[in-house]
């Protein structure tokens, strides 16, 4: 596992515009460096998910996150391509690896003017959620991720 670069980083929260009050999906958040950018933008008044698959990643950054004393932010260790469901909706979701496609679950667990970004194969996609099923679409490419894994 790898952490984005900070460039990657404050160009997908610049995408993602998250706000005070915020609920935030973080999917796939390793070391917790972004889950702890998105609760100090979002405040008290809102709330960041953490989801990560790899137990021993997702307990370490709960621990560096929890240096700060946040106390909106939940990490959770699971299966990452499906989303966090029983969360939902989310005003935003960013995620840290690259899939093929952007994940339906993903889209489902959006608020109709929502934002997610989200890497797809070596560029990154942003989707603005405008109707239950409809979303605007950008893409940027040229950058690097690792690949999405889902468990079996």
């Amino acid at each position: 596992q790898t952490v984005s670069q900070p460039l990657t980083v404050a160009f997908m929260l610049e995408l993602l515009q998250p706000e005070k009050g915020d609920r935030i999906l973080d999917i796939g958040s390793g070391s917790g460096w972004q889950t702890a950018l998105l609760a100090k933008i979002v405040g008290q008044d809102g709330f960041v998910y953490a989801i990560e698959r790899i137990r021993e990643l997702k307990e370490f950054g709960q621990r560096n996150v929890g240096k700060y004393g946040f106390k909106n932010v939940e990490f959770v260790c699971g299966d990452s391509s499906k989303g966090l469901g029983d969360k939902a909706p989310f005003d935003r979701i960013i995620a840290a690896a690259a899939g093929e496609e952007i994940q339906p679950e993903w889209k489902k667990q959006l608020k109709i003017g929502g934002r997610l970004a989200a890497p797809v194969g070596n560029a990154i996609r942003l989707l603005i959620k405008t109707g239950e099923d409809k979303f605007k679409k950008k893409e940027y490419p040229g950058f690097a991720f690792v690949p999405l894994i889902k468990e079996k």
